[in-house]
């Protein structure tokens, strides 16, 4: 939680600096992920209905993620911003270190529940988005456009929408399979005491 509060501050000045909505995409996203697994942790010792209903929010709030950065691409490519490429491959790098580190450190639960699961997911992507932030660098220095910038925004964008449905299917399945077993359990009394 720590090393991604450190980096939305670090990458989110920068991308302003730089110009690019790559690394802003990419710092909104630090932020998110902050509260996400600040969330996690408030519900983890809490009923599994809790914890699913909490990865249900956050996958709301990963689908605003990916809709916002989406509104932000067409933003620039309207007004045509070139972004600086040595800063977005610079703070891309510390970006993708730091994200692997926490990918590393939550590999284990790939595979929970739907809040783990998306805890997972964010770090995941996170790691993806940075690789995908130093090729725009790279293209952007290339071509002396913005275009690599605005097209690995884009597809943050839309790896966050898809992320998030992945989430919501995941947490609303999980709610109908527990408010399934709460019906079935308050059931069993009531047939019990008329037998």
């Amino acid at each position: 939680m720590a090393i991604n509060a450190i980096m939305f501050a670090v990458e989110m000045a920068s991308g302003f600096h730089a110009g690019s909505v790559s690394l802003v995409a990419d710092a909104v996203d630090f932020l998110g992920d902050a509260a996400n697994y600040g969330i996690s942790l408030l519900v983890l010792g809490l009923a599994p209905i809790w914890r699913t209903r909490t990865a249900l929010v956050k996958g709301i709030m990963m689908g605003g993620y990916g809709i916002f950065v989406l509104g932000l691409t067409g933003w620039n490519i309207a007004s045509g911003t070139v972004p600086h490429a040595e800063t977005m491959g610079t703070i891309g790098l510390l970006a993708l270190v730091s994200n692997a580190t926490v990918a590393g450190l939550l590999y284990a639960y790939r595979n929970g529940d739907s809040d783990m699961r998306s805890v997972w997911l964010c770090s995941r992507n996170d790691a993806i988005g940075n690789v995908a932030v130093m090729c725009a660098a790279l293209g952007v220095f290339s071509t002396g456009t913005g275009w690599p910038d605005v097209l690995v925004a884009g597809v943050m964008g839309l790896l966050g929408t898809t992320a998030a449905r992945t989430v919501i299917a995941q947490a609303r399945v999980e709610l109908r399979k527990t408010q399934v077993r709460e019906a079935g359990a308050s059931v069993r009394p009531i047939e019990l005491k008329r037998r």
